[in-house]
């Protein structure tokens, strides 16, 4: 089985920049053969049974900063990549630097603004419970709609549960004049899951946003199942371990038995362990190169680990050693 470097050894010699070079094109044509074959899995959001596909893209700290013209063509490759691949689900938000402005001008360049499916957020409380002036967060969101480029945009979700009584009283206001489809919350702090629960219970909301991964499994406690039975959509945040998983498998091998369920790559294995749970609507890995979006989309081709093979996934993961910086 391959690592995630040695599954793209052959793309490295690409050059520093993405262009869409002829020698790109034969390096991610190789990688694409690569994938298991079959369509990129979709699952209903549960509100209104729309389909979205299980993989998309998230953008913090890649499409945040755009310092240089080749790093403005590397993520123009990514959301190609995306869309042709079949994935739609973008995630962004305000606080993510320039993110918003640059995904909404790269994606109307190509011709794509309507092939996303624009998740973003809104949050002008800050953290530490303030609250929020509901004049600075309508501007806020104001000037994401002028960044996407879209009316209506799909999904608006209060960030880090911020004051949610006053920015998700906007939100729904803003779904009832369709001017967005869907309204959600968000956090990454287990020491917000109750809160979260709560809001769960008691909101008519379509979406939540959490950070779950096979090393950070503490939503499957509650607000997994909660999600299922309250029929809300899942998107999962920083499936990686923010990174981590990469670091801890860098001198381990992928098992054998992960090709039983189309895993080549770790990766796919990490994606594939979310994807897995019934709860996850989608799941949307960060990256800046086009390698890893077709990497990434390779985690919701092909078949799923049942419950049995995940716990054994999370027991191997958690007998590796700790990840090193």
């Amino acid at each position: 089985m391959l690592s995630r470097r040695d599954w793209f050894g052959a793309v490295a010699g690409a050059g520093a920049t993405l262009a869409l070079s002829p020698r790109l094109v034969r390096a991610l044509e190789a990688s694409a053969r690569l994938l298991p074959q079959g369509q990129l899995i979709k699952r209903a959001i549960p509100s209104s049974g729309e389909l979205l596909p299980v993989i998309g893209l998230g953008s913090s700290a890649t499409f945040s900063q755009v310092a240089r013209q080749e790093d403005k063509t590397a993520l123009k490759e990514v959301l190609r990549t995306m869309i042709e691949r079949g994935a739609t689900v973008f995630d962004t938000a305000p606080s993510y630097g320039a993110s918003e402005a640059v995904a909404g001008e790269i994606a109307a360049e190509l011709g794509l603004t309507n092939k996303v499916f624009w998740a973003t957020k809104v949050n002008v409380a800050g953290r530490g419970n303030g609250a929020a002036d509901p004049a600075a967060a309508r501007a806020q969101l104001d000037a994401s709609f002028g960044k996407v480029k879209r009316t209506p945009i799909d999904l608006i979700q209060v960030h880090n549960l911020g004051d949610v009584p006053t920015q998700l009283a906007i939100l729904k206001e803003l779904k009832a004049a369709k001017k967005i489809r869907y309204t959600g919350v968000t956090t990454t702090s287990d020491g917000q899951y109750a809160q979260l629960a709560t809001i769960m219970r008691n909101e008519p909301i379509d979406f939540i946003g959490i950070d779950y991964a096979v090393d950070n499994r503490g939503v499957e406690e509650v607000i997994l199942p909660l999600a299922q039975e309250r029929k809300i959509g899942v998107l999962v945040y920083a499936p990686f371990g923010r990174t981590s998983l990469f670091r801890r498998t860098a001198n381990t091998p992928l098992p054998e038995w992960a090709k039983d369920f189309d895993a080549t790559t770790w990766a796919q294995f990490f994606l594939k362990f979310i994807i897995s749970h019934p709860a996850v609507t989608a799941v949307t890995p960060a990256t800046s190169q086009a390698k890893n979006m077709i990497d990434n989309i390779g985690g919701g081709i092909g078949r799923l680990p049942d419950a049995a093979t995940r716990q054994k996934m999370a027991v191997l993961v958690d007998a590796l050693p700790p990840a090193t910086r």
